[in-house]
C-alpha cells in the first residue's frame, strides 16, 4: 500500500507542476509582425512573404500583432476573407494609419489583413493569422485517491484532455518506477 501513495503522491506531484508551467505557457504576448520593424512591406519573394511568417508562428487568444512601419506611407487594413483574397481594400473592418499598429487577437480562427496602398495587396502585401483555440487550463481530472484504485492506470482515450490527464498518470508511475 505504502508504494500506491507514493505513486499518487508523484501523480499529484507532476499534474501540478504541469498545470503550474501551462498556465505560464499561456500568457497573452505582443507579437512584432514579421519579427522585426519595417517587415510590413511589398515582399521581394514568396518566402519573403509574411504568410510564411504567420505559419511558422503560434497566435493565442490575448495576443496582440504590431506592426512598425512609416504611417505617413502605409496603413493596415483588417478585412473579411472575400477581400482579402480579391485584394479590396474599399470596405475594410478596421483601418490603422499611426504607424505603430497593435491588434489584439481577441477570438480564436482567421484574422485577415492586407496593405491600405493601392496595389500592394496584389504584389504579396497582405497575410492571414490563425489563431489558436484556448486550452481549458484544468481540464485534466485529479488522480484517484486510493479507495478507488482496483488495478493498474490505463490513460484513457476518449479525449485529449483525459490523454493529458492518463499521461500525466503514467509519467508518474514511470517516475516513482525509477525512483524506488
Amino acid at each position: 500500500m505504502a508504494g500506491l501513495s507514493t505513486t499518487l503522491a508523484c501523480s499529484s506531484l507532476l499534474l501540478s507542476l504541469f498545470l503550474l508551467f501551462s498556465s505560464f505557457s499561456a500568457e497573452a504576448k505582443d507579437i512584432l509582425v514579421g519579427g522585426k520593424a519595417g517587415a510590413w512591406k511589398v515582399p521581394s519573394s514568396q518566402s519573403d512573404s509574411l504568410n510564411a511568417w504567420a505559419e511558422s508562428t503560434r497566435f493565442r487568444v490575448g495576443d496582440s500583432l504590431v506592426w512598425k512601419y512609416d504611417g505617413a506611407k502605409d496603413s493596415v487594413l483588417q478585412v473579411t476573407k472575400e477581400d482579402y483574397v480579391s485584394c479590396n481594400t474599399t470596405n475594410p473592418i478596421t483601418q490603422y494609419k499611426d504607424g505603430n499598429t497593435k491588434v489584439e487577437l481577441d477570438r480564436p480562427g482567421p484574422f485577415y489583413f492586407v496593405s491600405g496602398v493601392k496595389g500592394n495587396c496584389e504584389k504579396g502585401q497582405k497575410f492571414i493569422v490563425v489563431v489558436l483555440t484556448p486550452r481549458h487550463r484544468y481540464d485534466i481530472s485529479p488522480a484517484p485517491s486510493p479507495a478507488e484504485f482496483d488495478g493498474p492506470a490505463v490513460p484513457p482515450t476518449s479525449s485529449a484532455s483525459s490523454f493529458k490527464g492518463g499521461l500525466v498518470v503514467g509519467l508518474g508511475l514511470l517516475a516513482s518506477g525509477l525512483l524506488f
